[in-house]
């Protein structure tokens, strides 16, 4: 009603004619009137008299001309045969001959190469797998010998490029030290899924060091790397860090991604790039071989086109691994195969938070809001408006930066030791003073969050012990657990962050909205699932919950998914 009413027009009686063109002043009517008698209606009697030949010769030009300008700017997404190609069309392509495993692999190498290599210049991958193509072909002789296949049998997927692929591809972090870093093992998520069949096709872009490591900084850009862009808006921000997996994702350049989250870098991509992302419950999945922040909060994700796929990643990672003790939490809470929870009517009788409080930051971001609540209440679920999460804990953000800096600095240590006698620095303080020794490194941004982490003591100070019990008795028993207890929740909803903005490489990123901080730092799940667009680009709403409670979040944004339909490609406009 709200926006019907702004669009009225206030105009005084007095001036105007009452009928059809009462825009027009009455002492201005004859002028319009001499107007279209002379200058309208007397060329147009002449152009009957010109010989029909010219006429028809002329038409003929401005349609084939119209024609030209049509093809000029058709969008790479309109051109690309696997455009929004889902698993299991992918699946039913190898079974039924249309696609094998080469084909399918070769043709998101050539897209790679037309748009985020040249053309758009995405810049979100960093490096393509050299193996990809002799992968596909071993995976074509499975499947000509009729061989038992796994859930993500020839699934091209792309990794964050903190990761660890024990191949020809290094692992590194986006930092240029570690640009010749070759691990000695791969880590827990390459390992299931090559188990799975996966064709890893490569490394994706990030915001350096996951984006741990200056004042502020420029989601999506790193040493290595560069900075990424956002395939819907080039010169708008990717968001990070997860920035290339999202981007790489929404521009169908793979057709599934891994990002990780510390504090939001699987869900602001997400909604910054259109796609499906979920934070699973730390525990969940394996943290073993990624480059860490934070042991307490760090976690894998999967990142997809539709909440079906994003299903499928997720139960092929879970299991238990001795070398992330967290993991054993899972037990009794993991699941193999996450898509039996998908249905449509997931949203009937369900109990659902709205957290009111980003509100009045982007009132178009509130008017999505108010839509996806409409269609939420549309499907049978019940909205319960909740005024705050956290109660009593005002210093547990700050609690969290502490963590973070305390268990960056020992899981850093860890993981250089982990790379053996070539590691290329052995600890922070090298890092610290190898990256500020490369002047590409040194272009942008400064050192402020790993210098602030090498003054750290270790994970038995007061200081540390103290901020971690503080920040998860905020979070989860002050937080999230309390407040769904109270009103007997079965999800939070609250729109994931604000539009994409221009990217800004002097003045860094401008974040105004975000709800990712409840589940990042509870370490409970959440999943981002598109919610409209403001302009031209995508905004997404999040629906998190308590611990090992994905089933149940997945049956509730499948059900929203399905029912909204919001996702659409990307155009790769230059600007807007």
């Amino acid at each position: 009603m709200y926006l019907l009413q702004q669009k009225r027009t206030t105009i005084n009686s007095d001036n105007l004619f009452n009928d059809t063109l009462s825009y027009i002043l009455k002492s201005k009517v004859t002028l319009v009137t001499n107007f279209i008698k002379y200058y309208l209606i007397t060329p147009y009697k002449i152009m009957l008299k010109i010989n029909q030949q010219i006429i028809f010769c002329f038409l003929i030009y401005l349609l084939l001309f119209s024609s030209c300008q049509k093809r000029t700017k058709s969008s790479p997404t309109n051109t690309f045969e696997l455009n929004e190609i889902t698993i299991d069309e992918i699946h039913n392509g190898y079974d039924s001959g249309k696609y094998t495993v080469r084909e399918i692999v070769s043709q998101y190498i050539k897209r790679i190469e037309n748009i985020d290599q040249s053309g758009p210049e995405l810049n979100s991958i960093i490096i393509v797998n050299p193996d990809a193509l002799a992968i596909a072909d071993s995976l074509d002789k499975i499947q000509k010998k009729g061989k038992k296949k796994g859930p993500l049998f020839g699934i091209p997927v792309l990794l964050k490029d903190n990761i660890d692929t024990h191949d020809k591809m290094p692992t590194t972090g986006g930092s240029r030290i570690l640009k010749d870093s070759y691990p000695l093992s791969d880590s827990w998520v390459a390992k299931k899924l090559r188990e799975s069949g996966a064709v890893i096709l490569g490394k994706t872009n990030l915001s350096e060091w996951a984006n741990y490591r200056a004042s502020y900084s420029s989601s999506g850009w790193s040493g290595v790397g560069g900075q990424t862009k956002n395939p819907y808006v080039l010169d708008r921000n990717p968001c990070g860090s997860s920035s290339g997996s999202a981007v790489a994702v929404s521009a169908n350049l793979c057709v599934i991604a891994i990002g990780t989250e510390t504090w939001g870098s699987i869900m602001c991509p997400s909604n910054a790039n259109g796609i499906v992302g979920i934070k699973p419950t730390v525990g969940l999945w394996s943290r073993s071989g990624i480059i860490p922040i934070s042991y307490t909060q760090d976690t894998a994700g999967p990142m997809s086109r539709t909440v079906r796929d994003a299903a499928k990643l997720l139960g092929v990672i879970t299991g238990i691994d001795l070398n992330d003790p967290k993991t054993k939490k899972s037990i009794g809470n993991r699941h193999i195969n996450y898509t039996r929870f998908l249905r449509e009517n997931g949203l009937v009788g369900k109990r659902i938070g709205y957290l009111k409080t980003i509100e009045g930051k982007n009132y178009r971001v509130d008017e999505l809001m108010y839509l996806a609540i409409e269609d939420l209440q549309a499907q049978g679920a019940t909205i319960i408006e909740l005024e705050k999460i956290v109660e009593g804990a005002p210093d547990a953000e700050q609690s969290s930066l502490e963590v973070m800096a305390h268990e960056f600095k020992d899981g850093l240590k860890k993981y250089f030791g982990n790379l053996g006698k070539n590691a290329p620095v052995a600890n922070l303080k090298e890092a610290i003073e190898a990256t500020i020794a490369d002047s590409i490194e040194m272009l942008y941004f400064n050192l402020e969050r790993m210098k602030n982490a090498e003054t750290k003591d270790g994970l038995n100070s007061k200081i540390y012990k103290d901020a971690l019990k503080n920040m998860l008795k905020s979070f989860r028993e002050q937080g999230l657990d309390r407040i769904m207890k109270k009103h007997k929740l079965d999800a939070i909803v609250s729109p994931t962050g604000s539009p994409a903005w221009k990217t800004d490489l002097i003045n860094g990123d401008k974040y105004y909205i975000s709800s990712t901080v409840y589940a990042a730092l509870s370490g409970y799940p959440n999943i981002n699932v598109p919610m409209g667009f403001i302009g031209n680009v995508p905004v997404g709403i999040s629906f998190y919950g308590r611990a090992w409670s994905e089933p149940k979040l997945l049956e509730i944004a499948y059900a929203y998914e399905q029912f909204t339909n919001h996702r659409d490609s990307p155009k790769f406009l230059l600007t807007d």
